[in-house]
């Protein structure tokens, strides 16, 4: 809070404004906005007397110009207010005209000046309770007043602050003409302590205000830091303190601030030297974090960052900087979620202020500028610069009016007959934070898809089969008298081509024979100790639902994937769910799939409505016990709130999300190759995900391999879809294959490919991955389809910690125990003591009525 407020007049005394400046703002006349020296940091109000006039531009121009307030005449400031924001605006008034005043007036300003010929305490007492919650200022215009501390205290307790002309000020002791600076702003202050300091807040001004330490101050060190503007607080042990006077950590006082209790202080310094902290540490209260931290880090790496290192890259080469720049602010332009959206403006500002580092700029400077436009009350046109708006792509023939920005185009979405490229990284030039945001998918909001799905889910729960009908044909386009097919299947409901009906036999043989190999049959059993036999033994999960997707490609394979490892493990139901077609039929392949797989029912239903019938069962649908399959993200939601529901006693296979390969590919690699599983993923979906990691691959080698993507890709009838999900995907350069690998587990993908030499060697290094594919004649397509491992996969990173769909997913294992009287006796003691530990005593009670009945009998 001030304690009053200065008023420049004729006399200019450097110093003295200096003073002034640290502790409050200055009034001056508007013809010494420019011209009177004020410190950066100084507060201004700009006082427009009652015999000048303004108009709204000149207004305009000083706030523009650093003027925090204005201070206007009553005729002026009814022109002004609803013009200019109420905090930017005090009013002028004689004491005669405060009668004149409105709520339209008072609610438009910020506060009020008062010139008096008297300072009557009940007159202001009177006008602070009119402008309740606004300043009220005072400036008594007789001449024979003499400023006193209780003058000034007698004001404030009314609610009113002072107004000192600088004439009545000085920096020498206190006189019956002047008041001395720090004695007039000492009037307020008190002390609550038995000694009778004021304890004193050190922030720092170039870190924001960050807290530096907690020291005391008297009104002797109080005055000295005010009129020298050096860091003076109170030993509490030592008597007066001037910080840095022996250790050199001296401190520039930018401003003083008193708390709204009139107690405590606050000093807003610049640190010199190692720190504020005796321990040689910039704080007391630990080192800082967040840009103040990064500003450090970035000026030590300037005079310090080893030759070759990225960072001396950045900072010597202002072409690379630039372009990291810029496509960091493209990539925040793409972020949508909060998530993407804080982590790609942290990338922005970390080179950000690497070239402001490199150009000697700071926080502090940034924070000046900052300032300076938030005191702009005139408006920017609301428009960008025409290099950095995105124009209307123009039509086949059409001459662009506009060039796009080099990263623009790289990045934008491209026009439907430009090449399709992928986005580069180097591992070597790649900094943590960078690198970590290489490992990161879309982020997937369950949290926003559960409330979205969940009424779709109630219904069904609560209305079974005519909710499940009126979804279908609200959402799947297809009019049903009934949702489900029941075997035998009509044979005219598999007409297939027979290539296709021998393809679909083979797949199933190959899958069949891998996953048949994977079932447990025999009952695991061990003795622990004589006596105590465990064993363990596997048992089919008895109904399992199988959701087959459709919507943009027809899924046999998927199918095939779900449907034989439940067969194989011997489930007593399986329920295929998959969207009808919109005359209500199914497609041949898949009804002939459930055919082979023994399907005990076919829900002909897509989307949450169908997990949520499969999961609950309705008069027609029957319930199971676990949920399998991919699907959009509405099926993914709904299978995680169906899996989190007591009621719904079920079970999901795994988290799902967009399909995504890595290829790994070194100088051995066959471009057409990698290009084609590259996009044999990208087909999938637009939000599928595409990983190219090369080891050592030369810059041509690398162009190779795009232009394969490019052609390739235009000679797919799912062109579009492959040109959105290439333009979000990516090259990262590796120098080892060990490296690379390193990389991949990482990312943990749900394909991984190896096009390496010697792949079969590396696939020891394999750590996360939900599916690995060796060797240039190892296309990932075969595992999607035929070649017998299961294509249902842990995504988005889940490979961490998920195995993909197997034979043992479809089986729970039961583990029994046998203990003979023999083994009791060993083992029982050890039970008895441990459950005694725990404090569980029928546990304890359970082995010893055992052990007693054995003793009785002997």
């Amino acid at each position: 809070m001030s304690v009053f407020l200065p008023l420049l007049d004729d006399r200019e005394d450097p110093a003295l404004l200096d003073a002034l400046a640290r502790i409050g703002p200055i009034i001056l006349p508007p013809s010494a906005l420019d011209l009177t020296p004020l410190p950066d940091a100084a507060t201004r109000y700009l006082l427009l007397d009652n015999d000048s006039s303004c108009s709204l531009d000149e207004i305009a121009a000083w706030l523009d110009h650093g003027a925090d307030k204005v201070i206007l005449p009553l005729a002026c400031a009814k022109e002004a207010i609803g013009i200019f924001p109420a905090d930017r605006l005090l009013l002028l008034l004689d004491v005669a005209n405060v009668s004149a005043v409105t709520d339209k007036i008072r609610s438009g300003v910020s506060g009020v000046l008062i010139k008096t010929p008297t300072l009557s305490i009940d007159f202001l007492d009177a006008v602070s309770r009119f402008f309740s919650g606004s300043a009220v200022h005072v400036l008594c215009t007789a001449t024979n007043v003499t400023p006193s501390q209780p003058t000034i205290r007698g004001l404030l307790a009314a609610g009113a602050i002072l107004v000192l002309p600088t004439s009545l000020l000085t920096l020498s002791p206190t006189s019956q003409q002047q008041i001395n600076v720090a004695d007039a702003f000492l009037s307020p202050i008190v002390s609550d302590r038995e000694d009778g300091l004021f304890p004193t807040v050190v922030s720092s001004h170039l870190e924001g205000g960050r807290s530096l330490g907690l020291v005391y101050s008297s009104p002797e060190s109080l005055k000295e830091s005010i009129l020298t503007g050096q860091g003076v607080y109170q030993s509490r042990k030592h008597g007066l303190w001037r910080k840095g006077e022996t250790s050199g950590a001296t401190q520039d006082v930018i401003s003083i601030r008193l708390d709204c209790d009139s107690d405590s202080l606050e000093f807003r310094v610049i640190q010199h030297g190692a720190g504020f902290c005796h321990l040689n540490r910039s704080s007391c209260f630990g080192e800082s974090g967040g840009l103040s931290a990064l500003e450090r880090t970035l000026q030590s790496r300037l005079s310090s960052a080893p030759e070759g290192s990225y960072t001396r890259k950045l900072f010597e080469d202002p072409v690379l900087l630039r372009a990291k720049i810029m496509e960091e602010a493209d990539e925040l332009c793409r972020a949508e979620t909060k998530e993407e959206v804080a982590f790609e403006a942290a990338d922005l500002l970390y080179f950000a202020l690497a070239k402001c580092v490199a150009a000697g700029v700071g926080i502090a400077d940034i924070e000046r500028s900052l300032d300076e436009k938030a005191k702009k009350v005139t408006r920017r046109p609301g428009n960008a610069k025409p290099q950095w708006t995105m124009p209307t792509l123009p039509q086949d023939g059409e001459a662009a009016q506009q060039p796009l920005p080099t990263v623009l185009i790289q990045k934008a979405a491209p026009h439907v007959n430009g090449p399709i490229r992928m986005r580069t990284f180097d591992l070597a030039m790649t900094h943590p934070a960078e690198r970590a945001r290489l490992l990161r998918r879309p982020v997937l909001r369950s949290d926003e898809m559960i409330l979205k799905v969940k009424p779709i889910v109630d219904d069904v729960r609560v209305r079974g089969d005519t909710a499940l009908l009126e979804l279908t044909a609200k959402l799947d386009k297809a009019q049903l008298t009934s949702t489900v097919i029941c075997p035998p299947f009509p044979s005219e409901s598999m007409l297939l081509d027979s290539t296709v009906r021998d393809a679909i036999d083979v797949a199933y043989a190959n899958i069949r024979k891998f996953h048949a190999a994977q079932a447990e049959q025999s009952t695991m059993v061990v003795e622990t100790m004589p006596g105590v036999v465990c064993s363990r033994f596997a048992r089919p999960i008895a109904r399992v639902g199988l959701y087959v997707p459709g919507g943009t490609a027809v899924l046999p394979s998927t199918a095939l994937m779900l449907g034989i490892p439940a067969q194989v493990a011997g489930c007593k139901e399986i329920i295929i769910a998959t969207p009808p077609r919109p005359d209500g039929s199914i497609s041949p392949e898949v009804m002939y799939v459930a055919h082979l797989v023994g399907a005990s029912t076919v829900l002909k239903a897509g989307g949450a409505q169908a997990v949520a019938a499969m999961a609950y069962g309705t008069a027609t649908v029957p319930k199971v016990d676990k949920i399998f399959g991919p699907g959009n993200q509405w099926v993914t939601a709904a299978k995680m709130l169906v899996q989190n529901d007591t009621d719904a006693m079920v079970s999901i296979d795994m988290p799902a999300g967009p399909s995504e390969v890595l290829v790994i590919a070194d100088g051995t690699c066959n471009p057409a190759f990698v290009a084609a599983d590259l996009l044999s993923q990208a087909e999938h979906g637009i939000d599928s995900q595409v990983v190219l990691v090369s080891v050592n691959l030369s810059d041509e080698r690398l162009a190779a391999i795009e232009e394969e993507v490019d052609v390739q890709a235009h000679a797919l009838p799912r062109v579009d879809i492959v040109r959105e999900s290439v333009a979000k995907s990516i090259i990262v350069k590796a120098r080892s294959a060990e490296e690379a690998i390193e990389f991949s587990n990482d990312y943990a993908p749900e394909h991984l490919i190896l096009h390496i030499e010697d792949a079969s060697a590396r696939i020891a290094l394999v750590e996360n991955a939900g599916s690995v594919f060796v060797g240039p004649f190892s296309p990932e397509s075969c595992g999607d389809y035929a070649s017998g491992t299961n294509h249902t996969l842990p995504t988005n990173g889940y490979a961490r910690q998920f195995s993909g769909v197997n034979t043992l997913s479809f089986q729970k294992h039961i583990t029994s125990q046998e203990v003979t009287a023999d083994g009791l006796k060993g083992l029982g003691p050890v039970v008895a003591t441990l459950a005694d530990c725990e404090g569980l005593q029928a546990h304890a009670n359970a082995v010893r009525i055992r052990l007693r009945h054995l003793r009785e009998k002997v």
